[in-house]
């Protein structure tokens, strides 16, 4: 008997048991995915760590999955057989295959449905085949019934083809984890770290020539990139910027693990880490940046891309804000930057001695921190320098 565990990369982050792919008596072949779990921040596959038979599952649907938990049991002998669970005090059967799609329906290919998939789509009505799967081997997610129901782009089981999708008002959109997890975890933040904000603006003109250039020579780079460069340069005149609150200390992070919030839409965020952005090139946060934001808008980062950040980024203004204050703060970290809308606006310099309106690319900035880590003379001057960085960056 193999046993199947929780990863152990889980960085404090809890988990739950979201959908098994596989039912007691399944064959499986090493590194098929078993089951899904999921946190507030990403959704993971566990593969078999060997070939045989699915013999005994630990952790039923919607059970809390902690780092290294007993998960399941395969049998390697080639012989299955039900088992009863002494933890879940059950015996779980095996799952009959879920409904096939109609004929000509090339929505999906594989259509066994998992138990969760299956209870979500009897509860709202929804015929499985007419989703359009995303797992693997066109498999039907907990996600796509999720995102199914909030976009009201299916049919009921029972109506015609032709027959007008069921409309949903915004009120009823269903919780999803992700959701309650984000809820959850902005709430305690609240409460428990006290929230204050620094405003200050800066102008992008330099970034903007830098940017361009780099452009024309077949180098593409985005405004974040210039941007968590810059954080991370100016850790260096307020270290406690990178650090978080202890009970006995202020505990400052070795490395500048940045995280950057990423949007999917109506499912809410995650928030991948640039590792160790502090030794890494303007080009190298780039690429990074591009790989985790790709991953993270596929579904597809792993535990460990979103684990581990020191401080984060919050880049708000792609969506038009000019101005989100305060951003919460993440758990575990002082501060947070908020950038927002990029536009040009009408300011005042010195020029030549003399006052003078000039039409410049201006962002305002902000710095929300957690009072107790760290005081408003350092987050000033973080500020400050991060600014002096973007408004001064070097000709490309």
């Amino acid at each position: 008997m193999i046993e199947v565990r929780v990863p152990d990369e889980q960085e404090g982050t809890k988990a739950v048991v979201r959908a098994w792919l596989k039912q007691i008596g399944d064959a499986v072949a090493e590194n098929d995915p078993l089951v899904e779990l999921e946190t507030d921040k990403v959704t993971q596959e566990v593969p078999a760590p060997a070939a045989g038979v699915l013999a005994e599952i630990i952790l039923d649907t919607d059970a809390e999955a902690v780092p290294g938990a007993l998960l399941a049991r395969i049998e390697t002998d080639g012989v299955g057989t039900a088992r009863t669970s002494a933890k879940a005090g059950v015996q779980l059967k095996q799952e009959e295959p879920g409904p096939r799609p109609s004929p000509g329906n090339s929505l999906h290919h594989e259509t066994r449905l998992s138990p969760s998939v299956r209870r979500a789509c009897l509860e709202h009505g929804i015929d499985a085949s007419r989703i359009h799967g995303t797992g693997r081997d066109g498999r039907v997610t907990r996600e796509d019934v999720d995102r199914a129901v909030a976009s009201a782009t299916v049919v009921s089981v029972g109506e015609p083809a032709t027959a007008q999708p069921r409309q949903f008002s915004p009120q009823d959109i269903p919780h999803d984890r992700m959701r309650l997890a984000i809820a959850e975890n902005m709430a305690r933040a609240v409460a428990e770290q006290p929230h204050v904000t620094a405003v200050f603006e800066a102008d992008f003109s330099a970034v903007a020539a830098h940017k361009a250039a780099m452009a024309a020579r077949g180098q593409k780079l985005s405004y974040t990139a210039y941007i968590v460069k810059a954080a991370a340069q100016a850790m260096s005149v307020a270290p406690a910027i990178n650090g978080r609150w202890e009970k006995d200390r202020i505990a400052i992070s070795p490395t500048i693990d940045i995280g950057v919030g990423t949007a999917l839409g109506e499912k809410g965020l995650v928030v991948p880490v640039v590792k160790d952005a502090g030794s890494l090139s303007l080009e190298q946060i780039g690429a990074k940046l591009d790989d985790l934001t790709r991953r993270a808008r596929d579904g597809k980062l792993e535990r460990s891309d979103v684990a581990g950040g020191s401080f984060t980024i919050s880049n708000h203004g792609v969506s038009g804000s000019l101005l989100a204050a305060p951003i919460i703060l993440h758990q575990g970290q002082a501060a947070i930057l908020g950038v927002g809308k990029l536009e040009k606006r009408v300011v005042v310099r010195e020029v030549d001695g003399e006052d003078a309106m000039l039409i410049l690319p201006m962002a305002y900035v902000t710095l929300t921190i957690d009072h107790r880590v760290v005081d408003g003379h350092q987050t000033n001057a973080w500020l400050t320098r991060f600014v002096e960085i973007l408004e001064g960056w070097p000709r490309a």
